[in-house]
């Protein structure tokens, strides 16, 4: 009897799954629990074993593929089988892709790109000798994108590319990334010029062997190529002037599949992860199926050796020995917007505007201000930032205190930490606090999210933020790290203002603007009761919210309670004091 083996769960937002490596073939007799396939996900890097004993009768999925959780993988059943599997519609197996060179899926935040290989047979010319042309298709970016706007293409028709070289940028709402090559060869064509919007799923591109006849290549108007890469549209009349695929097929033969002087497969995820990390793997022992080595390894060597230049950037040639280093000049500072001149909106931009317009238009917004006197924890923090720092590896700002107060009210409040559909006449009260912590970027303010928020203590907190403001600043926050907020934080203080009107970031009912820590003269009471003039570091809170569901009192209240739980500062526990 023959059993199916589907795609597990692998984790609790993982939805599917890309085959990278088929570990046995159709009529490869397995064992129990024997590794059969290599999956890739934006969590995982992992093998599926044999679920039991018998011979494969066939492949559901070839590499690859992405397959959803659940989905069939192969089908495997007892030896008298094996004849009566021809018929089944399978399509072919791995031994099949052994005529052409592998394509290897590329792990794009946050989930691995779909790339799909077809036959160049629909070409009517048959003379331009091309092999297979690799689909160059537009990921799915997270699990509310569902379109990308091309913001510049880094190659142009002709130019040779290896595998993993960043080809096109991609601007999304929620972030910004680079889609890399999946195969080696040469760029053959581009489907989607620069500000054209695409669907996730749609053709960005086709990488193929050489640039082909005019007939070849598959009809694109000339606006795809960029001006940014060439002085005047590309025409496939320039193909004779591209490299000869002779030297991309040379340089890239190790790295089209994965196998290197490392001695064995390595899949995309693992070499990014590698690379991220400064690890070696020439020198990591391999613990996957035949000495694979698998992120787990990767994991486990760091640490344990120097992060060298080749490590950081393995795909960087080195330059010639008579020749110094210095290729590439030092970036200069950032530069702003020169006056004088017109320019397009970023599409992040657009998008901030949108949704600024869009939440003032739907709700009915204003803001309360309290006055909070933090001279305790400014004391506190001068007491253990020293060590603090030492033990978590992170700054004590006074940022981890304040959402800390925040989640704690919100837990009060739970009307500040909720939902409104109008439309339906519905409120949703979230059974979480998820702080989004809005981070200043140069391409502009993006918010990224601390998940589960009033799970953690102030140590916890403040890895948590530090991570993502590092990640988002740098380019590397994924989408899901901006999805989820229920509430939001903004410190507007950290470039002097006092406070602010903070707008609400819908579908959210309220944001807590933090203003600058200043030292005042302040009249407070001494022990004795008598009226006295103090120094005291003060801090205004301003909260924004939805008069639709938060009523002016709820907000007061809400800003009191952490104003009471800020000024006593009993925060000792949460410090490990």
């Amino acid at each position: 009897m023959s059993v199916s083996v589907n795609m597990p769960q692998l984790g609790e937002s993982v939805t599917e799954g890309t085959i990278t490596r088929w570990l046995k073939n159709v009529g490869d007799h397995v064992t129990a629990d024997e590794p059969l396939v290599e999956i890739s996900t934006d969590k995982v890097d992992t093998e599926i074993p044999s679920p039991v004993t018998g011979v494969i009768l066939s492949l559901s999925a070839l590499e690859d593929d992405v397959v959803a959780v659940g989905g069939e993988l192969a089908v495997i059943g007892e030896e008298s089988e094996v004849g009566s599997s021809a018929p089944a519609p399978t399509t072919p197996a791995p031994a099949a892709a052994e005529a052409a060179p592998e394509v290897v899926p590329v792990d794009v935040i946050p989930e691995p790109a779909v790339f799909e290989e077809v036959a160049a047979a629909p070409a009517p010319n048959n003379e331009t000798g091309n092999g297979n042309e690799t689909v160059i298709s537009l990921p799915a970016l997270g699990e509310s994108v569902t379109e990308g706007t091309i913001t510049r293409w880094l190659k142009a028709v002709g130019d040779t590319v290896a595998v993993d070289e960043p080809l096109v940028e991609i601007s999304t709402d929620k972030v910004d990334t680079e889609i890399p090559a999946p195969a080696a060869g040469i760029l053959i064509s581009i489907a989607a010029p620069e500000d054209s919007v695409i669907e996730v799923g749609a053709e960005l591109g086709r990488i193929g062997s050489q640039v082909g006849s005019p007939a070849a290549v598959p009809p694109t108007p000339a606006a795809p190529t960029p001006a940014a890469t060439t002085p005047a549209p590309v025409t496939p009349a320039p193909a004779p002037t591209a490299p000869t695929p002779a030297p991309a097929q040379t340089a890239s033969a190790q790295s089209e599949s994965g196998e290197d002087a490392i001695g064995g497969y390595v899949t995309p995820l693992v070499r990014r992860l590698a690379s991220e990390t400064g690890v070696d793997l020439t020198k990591v022992a391999g613990t996957g199926a035949g000495g694979r080595i698998t992120k787990a390894d990767v994991l486990g060597a760091v640490g344990n050796q120097p992060v060298s230049a080749a490590a950081i950037a393995p795909s960087a040639k080195p330059a010639p020995a008579s020749t110094p280093a210095p290729a590439r000049p030092a970036p200069a500072a950032p530069t702003g917007p020169v006056p004088g001149t017109t320019e397009k909106l970023s599409r992040l931009r657009k998008v901030i505007a949108e949704r600024m317009v869009e939440s003032l238009r739907v709700s009915a917004q204003l803001t309360t201000v309290v006055e909070v006197d933090v001279t305790r924890i400014t004391a506190l923090r001068n007491r253990v930032k020293t060590s603090f720092e030492q033990r978590e590896g992170v700054k004590l700002t006074f940022m981890p205190f304040f959402v800390k107060a925040a989640v704690e009210a919100l837990k009060q409040y739970p009307q500040v930490n909720a939902s409104i559909d109008m439309a339906a006449g519905t409120v949703t009260y979230f059974s979480s606090e998820n702080i989004g912590i809005a981070v200043d970027t140069e391409r502009g303010l993006l918010v990224p999210v601390v998940h589960n928020a009033g799970e953690l203590n102030i140590a916890g907190i403040s890895r948590r933020i530090a991570d993502l403001a590092e990640r988002t600043r740098t380019g590397k926050v994924s989408p899901d790290d901006l999805s989820g907020g229920t509430f939001t934080v903004t410190n507007t203080g950290s470039r002097g203002a006092l406070f602010d009107t903070p707008i609400v970031n819908q579908p959210q009912v309220a944001i807590l603007g933090t203003g600058a820590v200043v030292k005042r003269p302040i009249v407070v009471t001494d022990d004795s009761g008598q009226d006295v003039i103090a120094i005291r570091s003060m801090v205004y809170l301003a909260l924004s919210y939805d008069h639709r569901l938060v009523d002016g009192a709820d907000a007061a209240r809400f800003l009191n309670t952490m104003k009471s739980r800020l000024e006593e500062a009993a925060f000792d526990a949460e410090l490990g004091l």
